[in-house]
């Protein structure tokens, strides 16, 4: 009989579990390994009881985004928000976004103006901010090596002691894509990747393998953001890994999310949003993101604040620029990726 009281309780416990609510956030990998997901999902969680906050984060950004597209194209997703949408996939992110209400998301009150405009249709709010740029380990690489301007990256002594992210399916490899194209021109960036690609050893998928094989030692330089000193000192009270801007410049990077078009837990959604723009995320961005927030009202962490470099020059194309000719881009710099 005690047994079968136990079995009992264990069928109507998992009862209730199979029964419980979801809402499903498709995100990129790092977000969920590196990030503050799990935070956000304690907190979501209780605020929220009897709702499930699922997590889905098969690979970069631009990957996941892919995935997301193609599943709603063949017939539908469980996806509800799209957390970590990049500039440059704005605009075709929106397409398969349904617009958020203001009034449901109170926090949008601490973001700046500037931000918002970005996204001037209210289909995508940005939830953390930063500037995408080369890191290198000065343990490794001489100084006399360490790159200070693009064609610094052609010196012949880097051959192979380069990582990059491909554009095709990480957002940090399409801003740096970007990046080449806002230094040189509509036809100077080729030029530039042709003789850039010779130095590279491995192009990643994402920047999660990328910054692995650069903290394994593989090669002394990554595309990564400008947030890694910073992040070198608080996790490991050393300057080993630092920033090296070219000319002065870094990719300005802004990510987003939005509530996927055809989701029917939108309440759920605009909290959820509204939490990871509160204050209390957005204070816990800097050192599980390593990015910077983009609440008013969110404070830095005095080292981090020290130690995150802000650019002099942040490069930057605005998204229905780059919406226009990405395709083409990316098809330009594949085929110079099978080329070499």
């Amino acid at each position: 009989m005690r047994y079968l009281a136990v079995l009992a309780a264990v069928v109507w416990i998992g009862a209730l579990v199979v029964g419980a609510e979801e809402l499903v956030v498709y995100t990129y990998d790092s977000f969920v390994s590196w990030g503050p997901a799990a935070e956000i999902e304690e907190a979501f969680e209780a605020a929220h009881p009897g709702v499930d906050l699922i997590w889905v984060a098969p690979g970069g950004s631009a990957e996941t985004l892919s995935r997301m597209i193609a599943e709603i194209e063949a017939g539908g997703t469980e996806a509800d928000v799209f957390l970590g949408i990049s500039d440059a996939d704005l605009v075709r992110a929106s397409e398969y976004l349904q617009p958020y209400d203001p009034a449901l998301i109170p926090n949008l009150a601490h973001i700046p103006e500037e931000l918002l405009e970005i996204e001037p249709r209210g289909f995508a709010i940005p939830f953390d901010q930063g500037y995408v740029a080369f890191v290198y380990d000065s343990e490794v690489l001489p100084e006399k090596l360490v790159p200070k301007s693009f064609a610094d990256l052609l010196r012949c002594e880097l051959k192979g002691k380069i990582i990059v992210q491909d554009p095709r399916t990480s957002s940090t490899g399409r801003a740096l894509l970007l990046w080449t194209i806002w230094r040189f021109g509509e036809r100077g960036w080729v030029d530039f990747w042709r003789a850039f690609l010779r130095n590279v050893l491995v192009v990643t998928k994402g920047w999660s393998e990328a910054y692995d094989m650069f903290l394994a030692g593989e090669a002394p330089i990554v595309l990564s953001f400008t947030t890694d000193t910073a992040y070198s000192w608080i996790e490991y009270r050393s300057l080993r890994y630092r920033v090296a801007l070219l000319d002065g410049e870094a990719y300005r990077f802004v990510e987003w999310m939005g509530i996927v078009r055809g989701s029917d837990r939108v309440d759920l959604a605009h909290a959820f949003m509204d939490l990871v723009i509160s204050k209390e995320i957005q204070e816990r961005i800097p050192t599980t993101q390593w990015m910077f927030p983009v609440s008013e009202i969110a404070e830095l962490p005095p080292d981090f604040a020290k130690y995150a470099v802000i650019p002099e020059i942040p490069a930057w194309i605005p998204p229905h620029e780059v919406a226009e000719k990405l395709g083409e881009w990316i098809s330009t710099w594949q085929e110079l990726l099978i080329s070499e």
